[in-house]
């Protein structure tokens, strides 16, 4: 799994730098660029935000407000009260970061569906299906401590923290089950 996540971010990394190498040879997109001139309400008129795309020097009122909602000399006054900003951004970034951000939800997505269906299989075919299903009598005095120096054996020959985890679980497993018997047990042999 590992191996894999190591491929897809050298594929991720690989990726951002070509969308960055592109970025310095690509010309300016009309999208990227524009001005806003927000105009909040005068006389009778309502308020209202203006987008165009124009160079920064043409950022104002008089070249972005088409059609002007006033006419002659309440121009001025209209445009005074008008706030106007030239906003620049890069949408190969934007795409650069969807793309890492989709990668990674995908890798995670995949790991989910290896955990729900792909994982249980393995445990089956490693531990066998007899051990991990075992009812209150199949259990002897004995064997939990055998089944628990198994799951010990199988879990040092494999340096994998799952399965130090899964043998920290049967083991506590196995505890509960020989502290249940001793509880019932004494309860029969009080009463």
């Amino acid at each position: 799994m590992a191996a894999r996540c190591g491929g897809w971010a050298r594929l991720c990394t690989l990726l951002a730098l070509a969308a960055l190498a592109g970025l310095g040879v690509e010309a300016k997109n009309s999208q990227d660029v524009r001005c806003k001139c927000i105009c909040p309400p005068y006389k009778d008129r309502p308020g209202h935000i203006y987008n165009k795309n124009v160079s920064q020097k043409d950022c104002d009122c008089l070249h972005v407000v088409e059609p002007m909602p006033v006419a002659g000399p309440d121009v001025e006054a209209y445009c005074l009260r008008c706030e106007c900003k030239y906003e620049e951004r890069s949408s190969i970034t934007i795409q650069v970061t969807i793309i890492i951000y989709l990668s990674i939800l995908g890798l995670l997505l995949l790991y989910m569906v290896y955990l729900t269906l792909v994982e249980p299989i393995l445990k089956r075919r490693l531990f066998g299906h007899s051990q991990l299903i075992q009812s209150d009598e199949d259990i002897g005095d004995h064997q939990p401590f055998a089944n628990a120096h198994d799951v010990l054996a199988r879990s040092r020959s494999r340096a994998n923290v799952l399965n130090k985890v899964e043998y920290a679980q049967q083991r506590w497993k196995l505890q509960v089950q020989e502290q249940r018997k001793s509880v019932f047990d004494r309860h029969v042999v009080l009463s």
